[in-house]
């Protein structure tokens, strides 16, 4: 019935390739006219057990925003990101790839065209379809496949990548039996030598070729292996192994997971909601061009009343970056403050200075911004000094708040802030009283100004 419900949306579905070749998977492009009668897009993951099922299910929802990018890879296949999502979908002929291109490349302009974005009116429809995910976790798993990969979950299906070696596939093994040996020993009265024939034991295989890797892999985990750190009530900053423990994801409360990382899995997809900015630590990397997407992701978490894990291989330079520019749009906190109090929280943080550049250029941001909103409100008529560039140290603008020792969200840039980047960061308009601007300019002016 589900489907049936489903085809008379649907205006294409093409069938793509499966680990498993007894399973039938579709890509279903379904629409229609939302709360603003223009059209709207979502893609669906539909799965059938095998080729002569009648009844099938849905393993994934991805809404197509203005933001959407598709990539050819280059050996039959594509993939589609946006809004911190990457999917891989492999049709399973030259035609149905063109067919899902065409479909998809005109879903991608309706969406540019109408600028929609997370968190707007557009495709509030969509939840339906999302709380309908029924697929079994092996499915789930195949349509969260991500390429590039160096660390993948245990069942991480392989069929997107070069088929490894016989020795990568070796110390893919090594990795996962190694995390679990180690989480359940006692690290200080145990040798490295312990571990290793702990781990042939497991393995049922001499393990002699493979002690460097071994050592350099259990120093690895040690570095990663501390819990993660709380850096605000709903925020936690960690490692990749902090990622892959479920017990602990879940005695933290984390509903959340932030993965800044391009080299490491989604290790419990469809159990936990993910943002994914896929990029390596170095000084090149643009890091700046996503934390307007990464700082609406961790206010959904507090919206939701639940708690993101922002991580990335060590939790030291990536995530951290991170987490200091949500504290400075979050709170308006100066790079200096943002930085020394998540350094205090989390020593090992050290943002590269590729990123640390980025930072001071996202303050300048960020105080220009909140120039603009105050020069807002003196053209309104408000009586108030225009904002000094380091909010920092403006008398006028920024009013204790009782959270965390920061500053208390614009009510008036905060409502607008999902549709433009802008600043939630107080401006007069708090200190004066939001009352005092007239209905029509709220928030529109604001917009307009930004």
């Amino acid at each position: 019935m589900l489907c049936k419900n489903l085809f008379t949306l649907v205006f294409q579905a093409v069938r793509l390739e499966s680990v498993c070749s007894e399973r039938v998977r579709y890509m279903v492009v379904i629409y229609t006219n939302g709360h603003q009668d223009t059209e709207e897009n979502v893609v669906l993951g539909m799965d059938f057990t095998d080729k002569d099922s009648k009844s099938c299910s849905i393993g994934m929802v991805l809404p197509l925003w203005s933001d959407t990018n598709i990539h050819l890879d280059g050996d039959g296949g594509f993939s589609v990101n946006t809004a911190g999502r990457s999917h891989v979908f492999k049709p399973v002929s030259v035609q149905a790839m063109w067919s899902a291109l065409q479909v998809l490349h005109k879903a991608c302009e309706a969406s540019r065209r109408f600028n929609y974005f997370p968190g707007g009116i557009a495709l509030t429809w969509m939840s339906f379809y999302e709380s309908c995910i029924t697929s079994e976790q092996s499915f789930i798993n195949e349509w969260n496949t991500m390429t590039d990969l160096e660390t993948t979950r245990s069942d991480s299906p392989s069929m997107f990548s070069d088929r490894p070696t016989e020795r990568e596939r070796t110390e893919c093994v090594i990795k996962a039996k190694l995390r679990n040996i180690m989480m359940f020993q006692d690290l200080e009265n145990i040798t490295s030598k312990e571990i290793r024939n702990d781990l042939e034991q497991h393995m049922s295989c001499n393990l002699k070729e493979y002690k460097e890797f071994i050592d350099n892999e259990m120093l690895l985990i040690l570095g990663q292996m501390d819990k993660p750190t709380l850096i605000f009530d709903h925020v936690f900053l960690g490692s990749e192994w902090n990622a892959s423990n479920l017990e602990e994801l879940r005695d933290c409360g984390v509903g959340y997971i932030l993965n800044a990382t391009r080299e490491i899995d989604n290790f419990f997809p469809g159990m936990f909601s993910y943002h994914n900015v896929r990029v390596y630590d170095e000084d090149a990397t643009d890091l700046l061009a996503h934390w307007n997407d990464t700082y609406n992701f961790i206010v959904k978490a507090k919206k939701n009343n639940s708690k993101c894990l922002v991580h990335c291989k060590m939790g030291v330079s990536r995530s951290a970056s991170t987490v200091i520019a949500y504290a400075m749009k979050e709170f308006g906190w100066s790079l200096e403050k943002a930085y020394n109090y998540v350094k205090q929280k989390r020593s090992i943080a050290q943002p590269n200075a590729g990123f640390m550049r980025q930072l001071a250029e996202y303050e300048g941001i960020l105080d220009a911004r909140l120039t603009i909103v105050c020069q807002l409100c003196i053209s309104l008529g408000t009586s108030a000094n225009v904002c000094s560039p380091n909010a920092e140290r403006c008398s006028v603008h920024i009013r204790d708040s009782s959270s965390s020792g920061g500053r208390a969200a614009c009510p008036v840039i905060g409502t607008v802030a999902g549709s433009i980047p802008g600043p939630t960061r107080e401006c007069c308009c708090c200190v004066l009283g939001q009352d005092t601007l007239p209905l029509s300019v709220r928030p529109r002016a604001a917009v307009a100004m930004l």
